[in-house]
């Protein structure tokens, strides 16, 4: 940028990048373009720190993603993983290595701010975006994004980053289109010390009654979240479960000191991840892993792609060469996340179909298990080990090929 360009944006108060939304996604963009030397406004409607609905697991690919010198506030370390097929079946695996880190997301998600601060961010909390505008008088070029805050303020900027959650204003602003989503319920459930000891270092998975629902418990010190997710649509059927699983691990007689839920929203394929000079990433854009609905490492990542194309985007000087950027930025989030998304969401019609089948794998099938501690411990992707493996190649296609009639449940 000019000094002369610099003196009219001081003057108009226009900054180079506006992210809204503070969550990892929002903290990891605005980072990347400050890092990048460029003047950067982080936005966000709560206070901070403030609590979110997220079993809090920290895997491999979100570790690689986090700022240098960025320390993990660890509540435990996991290197077990109880599996159970609606509380059947129950068996353990091991790993002598830490499979992945548990995290409780207020201090993570404050943590990742400070980052993006001391990097030359500059935040905004009880901040409310009520729309974007890139035409209309409030645009004074078409270079600027007017970001209309709620209260009449208008905030200036040559690119925004939406990273405003599930239910965005900038994913609508964009036309973010879902083809899934789901109703997460959580509780966070104190628990005296005995029974805090008897989780440590492991974690449930149990596979749920409802197709593609599943079960987790996640311990965090003297507090274990516990939690299911299943198909938008079956909240009654949700919350049973809930209470049915809390009941099963013997936590009913604890009070929860936090209950929540929570809808993840997955993206359609032909869902455009930008329009203009306004991008989207994580929840914001739909980015998660359809099955496991894993989004952290998802919001992660592509926020730091967002802040890094919103740095080139804020030096497009006209319509074709932000175009141009905004492609590259779609294109590396489809060529990455996008693969594994693919993947994922395979793997969940299967799953929907065959969970037994699941169980039986990763409980007694040693590549399954061997699969699952290398994603989750980061030395691969769901999308590597497809297009790297044969045999998970022939495994995939064989799990698309074949359909259980209704009734016909497989367990292990």
């Amino acid at each position: 940028m000019t000094s002369e360009n610099s003196s009219a944006d001081d003057a108009q108060q226009v900054w180079d990048v506006v992210v809204v939304g503070a969550g990892p996604a929002g903290a990891s963009a605005a980072y990347a373009a400050a890092v990048a030397g460029r003047r950067v406004l982080l936005l966000e409607k709560a206070e901070l720190p403030r609590y979110k609905t997220c079993g809090g697991g920290i895997i491999g690919p979100s570790r690689d993603s986090l700022p240098p010198g960025f320390e993990l506030p660890l509540r435990d370390r996991v290197h077990a993983v109880t599996f159970s097929h609606n509380g059947r079946f129950t068996r353990t695996r091991r790993s002598k290595q830490m499979l992945f880190g548990l995290i409780n997301r207020p201090e993570f998600d404050h943590q990742l701010v400070e980052h993006a601060q001391k990097a030359g961010a500059e935040l905004r909390t009880g901040v409310a975006v009520q729309r974007v505008e890139q035409h209309g008088s409030a645009v004074p070029d078409r270079r600027t994004v007017a970001v209309v805050l709620q209260g009449g303020e208008t905030v200036l900027a040559r690119a925004v980053v939406g990273a405003d959650g599930s239910a965005s204003r900038i994913g609508a602003h964009v036309g973010v289109k879902l083809d899934q989503v789901d109703l997460g319920l959580e509780a966070e459930i104190p628990v005296p010390q005995t029974v805090a000891e008897d989780w440590q270092g492991r974690v449930l998975i149990d596979w749920g009654p409802m197709p593609g629902s599943y079960g987790w418990v996640f311990p965090k010190g003297d507090t274990l979240t516990v939690g299911v997710i299943s198909a938008r649509g079956e909240g009654a059927a949700t919350k049973r479960y809930l209470e049915e699983f809390i009941g099963r691990l013997g936590l009913a007689g604890f009070e929860p000191g936090i209950s929540s839920g929570h809808l993840t929203r997955c993206r359609a394929d032909d869902s455009p991840l930008s329009r203009g000079r306004v991008l989207v990433c994580g929840d914001a854009a739909g980015l998660l892993e359809p099955w496991t609905r894993e989004g952290i490492s998802f919001a992660l990542r592509s926020g730091r792609l967002a802040g890094e194309w919103a740095v080139r985007i804020a030096e497009a000087h006209d319509a074709v060469d932000t175009r141009r950027q905004a492609l590259n930025y779609a294109f590396a989030i489809k060529a990455g996340l996008g693969v594994e998304m693919s993947v994922g969401k395979r793997l969940l019609m299967a799953f929907e179909r065959r969970p037994g089948l699941f169980h039986a794998a990763l409980t007694g099938f040693r590549p399954a298990w061997r699969a699952f501690m290398e994603i989750t411990r980061g030395s691969t992707t769901l999308g590597e080990l497809v297009r790297g493996r044969p045999m998970a190649q022939r495994l995939l296609a064989t799990l698309d090929r074949r359909q259980v009639p209704d009734g016909d449940e497989v367990t292990s």
